[in-house]
């Protein structure tokens, strides 16, 4: 059997240029028999494969389960399929050559080698599979860096977590100073993701070792400023941050707003005011600040909600906000707060593109 056997539509110039392509390139006939073989194909892939059956002329000994010279014939589609030969990566690509009465009489194969590609596509799988391990990591470690719930100085903990990804720019956290004192912030770092995580982690640090020196929190929150000066940021990274501190033995709360624009929800006896003071976000376009501290005697009972803005910008799917009335109603009428908006949350079926963070704190 030889090329004459078959009619196809491929004249001596054309198999020239078969011959001169940088790929290997074979046709077959509709009983996929290799009737033809470039010089590429032959030198560098395999040869000797004229007369031979597709999958012989590839090194196999019985037919490929999906057979694209097949399917092209019968369809006259192109197909592809990755092929793997003498240890390297191919590319097959199977198009249809028709004759002089527009019959398909042979298919073209081309094999386009792909080692290259596939080794990197390899390695890159290897290091985005690293990659997610350790943000893996580094998420169980942001979760596990969150306060315990439960009782610090006669104040009663409870809180809402969610990151809109694996890690999180919104943290909190509750601390004793002393047998007496103890703080408590929530922050909103500007973005989310890995970097705004690694801010939030820098402020909880920072946060609990400046505390540890001074329960002026002026100079607590002047201190934190100065440190994340020297950390030369861009000026598009900063963060928000309510910090308050609270005295057990006089039942004095002390706080300031460093910018957060989620100003913390107050219940007493069914009904909800707001802890308001004004301050600039820690950033570094201001070389000093000075922020309003303020000051309020809390009643046994009295229960405060931080929050950041992912739960009263979220969307659901209709594109209804979550809103701060909502929060407001919810925190007013009940007592388990931070259970009733883990429920509002699923039946408002939002869209969490922001992350969420809220902090339920009682005296008792």
């Amino acid at each position: 059997m030889s090329n004459n056997d078959f009619k196809v539509s491929m004249n001596s110039p054309q198999f020239k240029i078969l011959d001169s392509m940088i790929d290997g390139v074979r046709l077959l006939n509709k009983f996929n028999t290799v009737i033809h073989t470039n010089q590429y194909l032959e030198q560098n892939i395999i040869s000797h494969t004229i007369g031979k059956k597709c999958y012989e002329g590839i090194g196999k000994r019985e037919a490929c389960k999906n057979c694209i010279s097949e399917e092209t014939f019968l369809s006259g589609k192109t197909f592809r399929k990755h092929e793997m030969i003498n240890d390297r990566h191919y590319l097959v690509i199977s198009s249809p050559v028709y004759d002089r009465y527009n019959n398909i009489s042979a298919v073209v194969e081309v094999f386009r080698d792909i080692t290259k590609e596939k080794e990197l596509e390899e390695s890159l799988i290897i290091k985005n599979e690293k990659m997610r391990n350790d943000i893996e990591f580094a998420q169980k470690m942001q979760i596990n860096m969150l306060p315990i719930k439960g009782i610090y100085n006669d104040l009663q903990i409870d809180y809402f977590y969610k990151p809109s990804e694996l890690l999180s720019g919104d943290m909190f956290d509750v601390f004793k100073i002393d047998n007496d004192c103890t703080g408590f912030y929530i922050c909103d770092v500007v973005g989310h993701g890995i970097s705004s995580s690694m801010i939030s982690m820098y402020v909880k640090q920072t946060m609990r070792a400046i505390s540890k020196k001074t329960t002026d929190i002026n100079a607590i929150m002047s201190e934190l400023h100065r440190t994340f000066l020297a950390l030369n940021f861009e000026d598009d990274k900063y963060f928000s941050i309510f910090f308050g501190l609270f005295d057990k033995n006089t039942l004095e709360l002390q706080y300031i707003n460093a910018g957060h624009n989620c100003e913390p929800l107050m219940k007493r006896n069914d009904q909800v005011s707001k802890l308001k003071a004004r301050g600039y976000p820690i950033c570094n376009i201001f070389e000093s600040v000075n922020y309003e501290v303020k000051k309020i005697n809390l009643r046994i009972g009295d229960n405060i909600l931080f929050y950041t803005d992912g739960i009263t910008e979220m969307k659901n799917t209709i594109g209804e906000y979550f809103g701060e009335t909502k929060l407001i109603e919810l925190f007013q009428n009940e007592q388990n707060i931070i259970k009733r908006i883990r429920e509002e949350i699923d039946e408002f079926d939002g869209l969490n593109s922001d992350d969420l963070a809220l902090l339920d704190i009682k005296v008792i």
